[in-house]
C-alpha cells in the first residue's frame, strides 16, 4: 500500500506539473500558412489556388457572424466539403466573439479564411471618405486582426470592398490605400506573421484597372500585398474570349501582384460555371489565382447555391453545377506560369474616371498611431456606436515611407495574439501557437526521473 501511494504521489506532482506548461490541447491537423511570392500565392512551395464561395448568411439584412456559431459551421462546412473548395470569404464578424471553434472545424476541412475587416457601422464611407478614415475606425480595425492573426487557415484580410464603385467616388481612393497601408504596418508592429492585405474592387470597367494600379503604386509599405475584383462577365453560355476574360488576362499581364476575383457567377442565364475551367487553366493562371463564387446561402437575390432553413440544407441546381466544375478541373501542375519578381505599378493619372489628383495620402490619424505599439484592445464588436462620425481625423499628408514597420512591440511574436485578442490561447488546428519544445523536452525527463526515484526508494 505504501508502494503505491508514493508512486501515486509522484505521478500526481507529474501531472500537475505537465498540465501547467502545456498551453495548448492536441491538434488534429496543422495547416500550412499562405503567403504571397511574386504575383501568386504559396502554400510552403506550392502554388496555391482560392477555390472558394462567399460565406455571409443572412446577407446585409440581418448582420451577424457565421463564423461565431459552432453549429453552424458545422452544418456548412459539410456542404463546403461536398463542393471541394478550400476558401470561404466572410463579410462582417463580431471581433468580440470566439472564434476558436469556427477555425478549427475549417482548418481540419482543409479551409481558409479571406476576412473583411469592416462592418456596417465600422467602415469607410465613400461619401465622406476624409470624416470617416478615423482612430475610433481604425481601433476597430486593428482588433479584428488581432482576434484573427492566430489563426493559420487566416489567408488574407480585405482592407475595403466595394468603396469606389462609380467614377466619381474614387475620390476615397487615398483613404482606401491609407487603410491598407495601416493594415499592413500593424500586422509588422504587432510581429504577426506577414498575413496578406488587399482590396475588394466592384465590377467597374472604367476604373478597374486604374485601382489595381494605384493599390500597387509608390512606395513598399503604401503597396498591396495583393488585388481582387468582382466580375460577373462570364454569363453562360459564354467562353473565355466572349466574355472578354482574355482581355483582362491580358491587360494584368505585366501586374506584379495576385490576383484572384472576389466575386462571381453571372446569373442572367442558368449557370453552369463554365468560367471555372477558364479560370484554373494556364491561359490564366499565370494572373490569377483563382476565385470566390458569390455566394454560398441564397437571400432571395438568385445567387445562392443552398437554401437553410434552421438546420436544414436544401442544395439548389447552382450548387451540383459549381461542385461537378470544381470535380472536373484540376490545377495546372508545377506553378502555373506564376511571375517570381516584379516592379510597382505607376500611378495612374487623373482622369474623366479617375478623380484623384496626385499620390499622396493622408497620414494615420495621431490617436491611431499607440495602437501598433500597445495593441488596438477590445474591439467594438457588431454593437458598437459606429465610427464614420467620431474620433479624430488625419491631419495631413503622410510622408512617403512613413508606413514602414520601425520596431516590433515588446511582448508579441509573429505567432502570438496581441493583447487586443477577443479570446484567449486557441486550442486549435487553426491554432499558430506552439509550446517550445526546447523548454519542454527538459522538463519531461525531469519528471519521470522524479517518478523513477519516488518508485526506486520504495522498493528499499
Amino acid at each position: 500500500m505504501k508502494t503505491v501511494s508514493a508512486l501515486a504521489a509522484a505521478l500526481s506532482v507529474a501531472s500537475t506539473a505537465l498540465a501547467a506548461v502545456t498551453p495548448l490541447a492536441p491538434r488534429d491537423s496543422q495547416l500550412q500558412s499562405v503567403s504571397v511570392k511574386g504575383n501568386a500565392f504559396f502554400a510552403g512551395n506550392d502554388r496555391f489556388y482560392i477555390r472558394g464561395v462567399d460565406y455571409q448568411p443572412g446577407g446585409s439584412s440581418q448582420v451577424a457572424d457565421p463564423i461565431a456559431d459552432a453549429d453552424s459551421c458545422k452544418r456548412d462546412i459539410a456542404e463546403f466539403t461536398k463542393l471541394g473548395i478550400n476558401t470561404v470569404r466572410v463579410y462582417t464578424v463580431d471581433n468580440t466573439a470566439d472564434h476558436d471553434d469556427c477555425m478549427n472545424q475549417l482548418a481540419q476541412a482543409g479551409i481558409y479564411l479571406v476576412l473583411d475587416v469592416n462592418t456596417p457601422k465600422y467602415s469607410l464611407n465613400r461619401a465622406s471618405p476624409k470624416e470617416s478614415y478615423n482612430d475610433v475606425y481604425l481601433q476597430s480595425v486593428f482588433a479584428t486582426i488581432d482576434a484573427f492573426a492566430k489563426y493559420n487557415n487566416t489567408l488574407a484580410f480585405f482592407s475595403g470592398n466595394e468603396v469606389i464603385n462609380s467614377d466619381n467616388t474614387t475620390t476615397a481612393a487615398p483613404y482606401v490605400k491609407a487603410v491598407t497601408r495601416d493594415m499592413r504596418q500593424y500586422i509588422g508592429s504587432r510581429g504577426y506573421r506577414q498575413i496578406p492585405v488587399g482590396y475588394s474592387a466592384a465590377d467597374v470597367e472604367s476604373n478597374r484597372y486604374e485601382m489595381a494600379a494605384y493599390m500597387n503604386c509608390g512606395t513598399d509599405d503604401e503597396r498591396s500585398d495583393f488585388f481582387a475584383f468582382n466580375d460577373y462577365s462570364w454569363c453562360d453560355p459564354s467562353s473565355f474570349t466572349t466574355s472578354g476574360w482574355n482581355i483582362k488576362v491580358q491587360k494584368f499581364s505585366n501586374y506584379s501582384l495576385p490576383i484572384f476575383l472576389s466575386e462571381y457567377g453571372c446569373i442572367t442565364n442558368k449557370r453552369q460555371f463554365q468560367e471555372v475551367a477558364a479560370l484554373y487553366n494556364t491561359e490564366m493562371t499565370s494572373v490569377y489565382s483563382g476565385g470566390l463564387v458569390y455566394e454560398y446561402a441564397e437571400e432571395d437575390n438568385g445567387y445562392g447555391l443552398v437554401t437553410i432553413s434552421g438546420n436544414q440544407i436544401t442544395e439548389k441546381d447552382d450548387f451540383t453545377a459549381l461542385k461537378n466544375a470544381f470535380a472536373n478541373t484540376t490545377n495546372p501542375s508545377g506553378d502555373g506560369g506564376y511571375k517570381s519578381s516584379g516592379s510597382a505599378s505607376q500611378c495612374p493619372s487623373k482622369s474623366s474616371t479617375w478623380d484623384v489628383d496626385n499620390n499622396d495620402l493622408p497620414a494615420i490619424p495621431a490617436p491611431a498611431k499607440k495602437y501598433m505599439t500597445n495593441g488596438a484592445g477590445k474591439g467594438p464588436g457588431l454593437d458598437g456606436s459606429g465610427s464614420q462620425w467620431a474620433g479624430t481625423q488625419s491631419s495631413g499628408t503622410a510622408t512617403a515611407g512613413s508606413g514602414k514597420v520601425t520596431a516590433v512591440a515588446t511582448g508579441t511574436s509573429k505567432n502570438a495574439s496581441a493583447s487586443g485578442s477577443s479570446s484567449s490561447t486557441p486550442k486549435s488546428a487553426a491554432a499558430s501557437l506552439r509550446a517550445p519544445e526546447s523548454n519542454f523536452a527538459p522538463l519531461v525527463c525531469g519528471l519521470v526521473v522524479l517518478a523513477s526515484t519516488f518508485f526506486g526508494a520504495t522498493l528499499l
